[in-house]
């Protein structure tokens, strides 16, 4: 993960060395090496995933300014733990910053998940209200408890919380019309009541944190709306662990704002695909390597 941006461009290779700096952690080596189950260690995965993210926005800026090519972002967004990746590339966090926040969140995260025996599984196919109907009596059921965590997309809601209750809710889903269940190979139950602990531990390291106002709107996960505001982006991210991430009405919110081209910087296309299921009409590019760096960047030039 981020080798081959490593190897073209010296601006991903800063940002990694910066990444390791910041955080003590051998994020390169094990982004570029694995092992597979520490790469996908809680502690791990997230600065893995935010340092490879601004590597890719460092490269890209790298070569279109190579290329005499201005393009400026109107927004930035970033889903779960790519909300601070989104907050670095706007400038309202250092990328030092940015990281070391980003391994305190994801160290946190793991602890509250060691502690639970929860998951996470995405319901195609039946909406938030349906599905909230469904969490409920799934707790009420089971006497854990289960929520809703992500609405990725039109039909694709993910649910969070203790196997038990993920269970249940999983054959009520069905129950109520559900095209499909899949659960997730995550870390742990996410965006729920679960991750509390790390919510509450991860506030006073937010509030110490330096923040800016970003340099462009960053649409928040939890509002869904755009913000410039350091204390509102703050009490976001005390909140954004437990809460909801509403990643389809923040990419409604973006086009109804008049975006029309969007760029997803990091690993994998995972966003593409979910910006192309939400918005119709719209330009959806991605950097994750040396190949799709020179795509983009190409395709950027004949756009702008």
């Amino acid at each position: 993960m981020g080798a081959s941006l490593w190897r073209c461009s010296a601006a991903a290779r800063d940002l990694f060395a910066e990444a390791d700096r910041a955080t003590g952690l051998p994020l390169t080596k094990v982004c570029f090496e694995g092992p597979a189950e520490r790469l996908t260690d809680t502690a791990f995965a997230q600065p893995c995933v935010v340092a490879t993210s601004l590597a890719a926005a460092a490269a890209l800026a790298e070569l279109l300014a190579r290329a005499n090519t201005k393009v400026e972002a109107a927004f930035c967004a970033g889903h779960s733990v790519g909300e601070l990746a989104a907050l670095g590339q706007a400038g309202a966090l250092t990328p030092s910053d940015c990281l070391r926040l980003v391994a305190t969140r994801g160290r946190l995260m793991a602890e509250a998940s060691a502690a639970t025996d929860g998951s996470m599984a995405a319901v195609l196919g039946l909406d938030e209200a349906a599905l909230v109907q469904v969490c409920e009596a799934a707790s009420r059921e089971t006497g854990v408890a289960v929520q809703v965590a992500n609405l990725n997309a039109p039909g694709q809601v993910v649910l969070s919380g203790h196997r038990m209750a993920l269970t249940r809710a999983s054959e009520l889903a069905r129950a109520a019309g559900a095209r499909r269940v899949v659960w997730l190979d995550v870390g742990g139950p996410f965006h729920s009541i679960y991750m509390q602990p790390a919510a509450d531990a991860f506030r006073a390291s937010v509030a110490s944190s330096p923040m800016r106002s970003p340099s462009v709107p960053v649409v928040l996960n939890v509002s869904a709306q755009p913000s410039c505001d350091p204390d509102e982006i703050k009490r976001e991210l005390m909140v954004q662990v437990t809460s909801p991430v509403r990643w389809s009405d923040s990419v409604k919110t973006m086009v109804e704002l008049g975006c029309t081209i969007f760029v997803e910087l990091g690993p994998g296309q995972v966003l593409s695909g979910l910006v192309k299921r939400t918005a119709k009409d719209v330009t959806v590019l991605n950097v994750e390597d040396e190949e799709s760096l020179l795509t983009t960047a190409e395709r950027l030039q004949t756009l702008v």
